[in-house]
């Protein structure tokens, strides 16, 4: 396999501005932050960024830190994406709500349902629930699934901004390596899968998920909800010493069997002031 990659380029309501020496500068519709980025190893293009606060991390690698606002923005604001409205806000966990990253990965979604009748899709770790949303919004049944009630209780508020309350969307707090074993033996299928792990997480009832340990098991769960007339899975990796190919060759050989193409590469967003690409994630995908 050839690693390629998906780049997440600005629209309206948000864009990379500039990033460099370890820190980006994006604009999440009228307000701009600063938040880490250890990727950005190069100098940024502008010599002063103005922003309304910035995120400084912990002493530690896996996670901790605060905002510290210069100019107080609102407690949570909408954004749009196509036809999806959603709310950002200033999370504890540095992120803004959603993952602008995943855009071309919502596109690539929709894409692939084209010309399947009546498609069920299912999202496991879906967080705020907008890939849900833009699946729905093209024609799919949905099942989303988050082990964080916060989120799924955003993800409906997010359905009722974006007027899609009447979607075809089961909304789940559920543990996902759970509810798929389940679905496994329910006997259930589905046209596509999306997948965004964290790299260690519980589960509402407490149980744990330790990414390279689990990931294996799940992908073999999600094989077994997949059959000769499934169109995706797509599966995302962050913030883990991981590699591409290797859950590009982990999707090869659990979804080989179905035919069908593997890919695997890395996800990004173009900067906005000097069309740089910054990387934020690897990726696999299966897709027919």
């Amino acid at each position: 396999m050839d690693p390629i990659a998906l780049i997440g380029e600005p629209w309206g309501d948000y864009g990379l501005i500039d990033c460099g020496h370890g820190r980006k500068l994006e604009r999440y519709g009228p307000f701009r932050f600063i938040r880490p980025e250890p990727q950005a190893m190069w100098a940024p293009a502008l010599d002063r960024w103005d922003a309304h606060g910035e995120f400084v991390p912990g002493s530690d690698e896996d996670g901790g830190g605060r905002w510290q606002f210069f100019k107080q923005p609102p407690r949570d604001w909408p954004l749009t994406w196509r036809e999806v409205r959603f709310s950002a806000s200033n999370t504890p966990f540095r992120h803004l709500g959603f993952f602008p990253d995943m855009a071309p990965v919502w596109d690539w979604m929709r894409g692939r349902l084209d010309g399947a009748s009546d498609p069920e899709c299912l999202n496991l770790f879906g967080y705020t629930g907008v890939g849900s949303l833009a699946l729905a919004n093209a024609g799919a049944r949905v099942v989303h699934v988050d082990a964080s009630k916060k989120s799924v209780e955003q993800a409906r508020a997010n359905a009722a901004l974006s007027e899609m309350t009447d979607k075809p969307v089961r909304w789940l707090v559920e543990d996902a390596a759970k509810f798929v074993g389940r679905e496994v033996r329910r006997g259930r299928r589905y046209d596509g899968i999306i997948l965004d792990p964290p790299k260690w997480g519980r589960g509402p009832n407490g149980e744990v998920w330790k990414l390279e340990e689990h990931l294996p098991g799940l992908i073999a769960d999600c094989r077994q909800l997949l059959d000769g007339k499934s169109r995706f899975l797509f599966l995302t990796v962050y913030a883990v010493r991981m590699s591409a190919l290797a859950i590009g060759e982990l999707l090869r050989q659990s979804l080989g069997d179905l035919g069908g193409t593997v890919e695997c590469g890395e996800l990004g967003v173009r900067e906005e002031t000097r069309g740089l690409v910054l990387p934020t994630a690897i990726f696999a995908r299966w897709s027919r």
